[in-house]
């Protein structure tokens, strides 16, 4: 919006073409989706306390998830709006991916605002019942991988790119849209299986998001995806402004996320931003580097699908209670330092997903 507004004015004072700067709009968008969660937040935790949208806690899991019962959920919904708002303000609105990462973000909120508000509003256990959960979930993403490939260009947008090999991309044809419907409702129910813990799913998100934006950057400009080997998408650098909306956004969100909690985002927010990540990956061409950067949603899935599977096959159970954050718990790890070390290792993982770009 205000890039429209800026190259209109450049026209009368040069001074405005500061603005077609991508780095300096990454850096304003952030800022704004920041303060803007800052200034939401206690606004949308009043109205949830007065509406009494409060937390249900499993009476099966650790004991001292019993006190956090009644702390206010949905305020994934701060973390939406700032982050809409700001790529509204910041982002170029001809750019046709913008569309899609906003289309796809908001499309699972609402999907997991819908499931929230049948659980703590009108006190239904089962929320949106799974099937029409993810009937609705398979809607958006086909949709957004339908779009995808029927505008892609060029072979580069619809390859799988395969990381630590030069100029190594396997054409996939119509399975571009099979792999893109997995990543993203995929990443979407990963980050929402990691929100168990205060500010344990926000900080990882956060973390992950940077790396796209880096990846988004580099992919968009032609010179840098030469340099490094990696396809050039063009118009894919302004996800570098998405991106910074959702570190801005989840940087805001967890002033009022962090242990003790003061509200918890609900699947209203963690659908959405699994759903932002894998579809930012998917446009990029990093799928296996989002596996890798959100090892953690990663682990946190998988320990639930060995844990239903043992049970089911064996009667056994793997670890003492899935999702693994909850494993831990019970095995006498304080609940910071399960968070605390959660983060530690996504930012190794970060940082081997962006050794990618040059370890070829």
């Amino acid at each position: 919006m205000l890039l429209l507004l800026a190259e209109f004015l450049a026209q009368f004072n040069g001074a405005f073409t500061v603005f077609n700067y991508l780095t300096l709009r990454v850096v304003l968008a952030t800022l704004t989706a920041l303060l803007l969660c800052l200034w939401l937040g206690p606004w949308v935790i009043r109205k949830l306390v007065d509406g009494q949208i409060g937390q249900a806690v499993r009476d099966d899991g650790p004991k001292s998830h019993l006190s956090k019962a009644g702390t206010p959920t949905m305020g994934g919904v701060m973390i939406l709006l700032s982050m809409a708002f700001s790529t509204l303000l910041w982002g170029d609105l001809t750019n046709l991916y913008v569309w899609v990462v906003l289309g796809v973000t908001l499309g699972f909120g609402i999907v997991g605002w819908v499931d929230d508000y049948r659980k703590v509003v009108e006190k239904n256990p089962r929320g949106l019942p799974a099937r029409w959960k993810y009937f609705w979930q398979s809607v958006v993403g086909l949709g957004a991988a339908v779009v995808l490939y029927l505008t892609a260009s060029t072979p580069a947008e619809t390859g799988l790119l395969v990381p630590f090999f030069k100029d190594v991309a396997i054409p996939l044809g119509l399975f571009y849209i099979v792999l893109t419907y997995f990543v993203i409702v995929g990443s979407s129910n990963a980050v929402n299986l990691t929100d168990g813990l205060d500010g344990l799913a926000i900080m990882p998100t956060v973390l992950v998001a940077m790396g796209l934006a880096i990846f988004a950057y580099a992919s968009g400009n032609l010179k840098f995806a030469e340099y490094l080997h990696i396809p050039f998408i063009a118009g894919s650098g302004e996800l570098a402004v998405f991106c910074a909306t959702i570190a801005g956004a989840g940087l805001g969100f967890l002033w009022f996320n962090t242990y003790p909690a003061q509200v918890f985002m609900g699947d209203v927010g963690a659908l959405a931003l699994g759903a932002a990540l894998g579809v930012v990956a998917v446009i990029v061409r990093q799928e296996i580097v989002l596996f890798i950067m959100g090892g953690v949603f990663v682990m946190e899935t998988v320990s639930v699908i060995l844990q239903v599977g043992s049970y089911k096959l064996t009667g056994r159970r793997i670890f003492r209670m899935a999702p693994l954050h909850h494993h831990f718990e019970l095995k006498g790890w304080p609940e910071p330092r399960v968070i605390v070390r959660f983060w530690i290792i996504t930012v190794v993982l970060v940082l081997l997903g962006l050794a990618t770009l040059k370890v070829r």
